[in-house]
């Protein structure tokens, strides 16, 4: 007797045969949706995001946004935010907070523009200024991880308090006066061009490829995506959880550090108010870019769309001559779209991009 089939249901290829067309459109559905649920996806939106902010720019003002002036306007103003935004991008990724990145920028500008230190890179050289910035920045941040990893005090709490202590006492240090920076040498070297690209801008690719590569590429990439993905099971797999946070907030302050340097050589001068709520805009830029709030997926590549969203955001306002305060509220619209998103599609993976 012939086989009978159920009407309306497909017969299942035999052993060896190649899948039916409709199998085979689904599994090409399947994979083009775990593309675009996946970093690709996240990227092309923030990509496409990006295109129509540089459309709009160049459609309203045609005779100066796409400038090559004005592109290096736009990625000089992106640089310093940017080099925050990866510090704050691993900290993030790792499940934690760094308020205080805005008043370190602000102490370290201070500390390395102080008389006795400018007197000293007189004497030996300039690199003495950078050394010391960065230092401070380190310092602060060790002290951070300290307190949150040792102390067990909440990361928002910690770096709020040195957020509000290293503002102080750079106030204190520099008396509220603006230090003006006299060293010739290290102007002239801030402000060098090579091939007609601004050091800030270098030292802001330089800072998202190393970046990158740690998070992407190296173990302590991958324990940062495990804690913060779930910090009680890194904890039994053998990471020493305490340890790893101390020098991810080491690592944010060194980029704050980096930053107060880029902020002497571009205003000639360290004050208090350098870096003042630029940790607010370096953690919406990492939201925006991808990056899990509760931790657990990081992404560098998207946290550098996110930067050059908002400045080229920032950019076609200024170029249009639009409200300041039409663009804080779109801002605040564009992260608060980005959260939800979050919320509705985005899963910690357990992946860094």
């Amino acid at each position: 007797m012939s086989e009978q089939s159920t009407p309306g249901a497909e017969a299942a290829p035999a052993n060896g045969a190649p899948p039916t067309s409709s199998t085979s459109t689904t599994e090409q559905e399947s994979r083009w949706r775990r593309l675009l649920s996946g970093s690709v996806g996240r990227n092309l939106g923030l990509v496409a995001a990006l295109l129509v902010l540089v459309i709009a720019g160049a459609v309203t003002a045609p005779d100066t946004f796409l400038t090559t002036s004005n592109i290096l306007t736009i990625l000089r103003a992106a640089s310093i935010l940017g080099v925050v935004s990866i510090g704050m991008t691993l900290v993030i990724t790792a499940g934690g907070i760094d308020l205080s990145v805005g008043s370190l920028i602000g102490l370290a500008s201070v500390v390395a523009t102080l008389a006795a230190i400018q007197d000293l890179a007189d004497q030996l050289h300039w690199i003495v200024m950078i050394v010391l910035a960065l230092a401070v920045g380190v310092g602060a941040g060790l002290i951070n991880g300290i307190v949150i990893a040792y102390g067990k005090v909440v990361a928002f709490m910690a770096t709020l308090a040195m957020l509000v202590a290293a503002r102080g006492l750079a106030e204190i240090l520099a008396e509220r006066r603006t230090l003006q920076v006299g060293n010739r040498d290290f102007i002239n070297f801030m402000n060098l061009d090579i091939i007609g690209v601004d050091m800030l801008i270098w030292i802001f690719g330089i800072v998202a490829v190393l970046g990158w590569v740690v998070l992407n590429r190296t173990t302590f990439g991958r324990r940062t995506v495990a804690i913060g993905g779930n910090r009680e099971a890194a904890r039994l797999a053998g990471i020493n959880v305490k340890r790893h946070t101390m020098w991810l907030y080491a690592i944010s302050g060194l980029t704050a550090g980096i930053a107060a340097v880029m902020y002497l050589g571009r205003t000639t001068a360290g004050t208090s108010t350098h870096g003042t709520l630029l940790e607010l805009d370096a953690i919406a830029a990492v939201v925006v870019g991808g990056t899990l709030l509760a931790g657990g997926r990081g992404t560098v590549t998207g946290t550098v769309f996110g930067v050059l969203i908002f400045t080229t955001l920032t950019n076609v306002f200024v170029q249009n001559n639009l409200n300041s305060s039409v663009q804080a509220v779109v801002k605040g619209v564009i992260i608060v779209v980005a959260v939800l998103l979050q919320q509705r599609f985005a899963k910690p993976s357990g992946r860094a991009t």
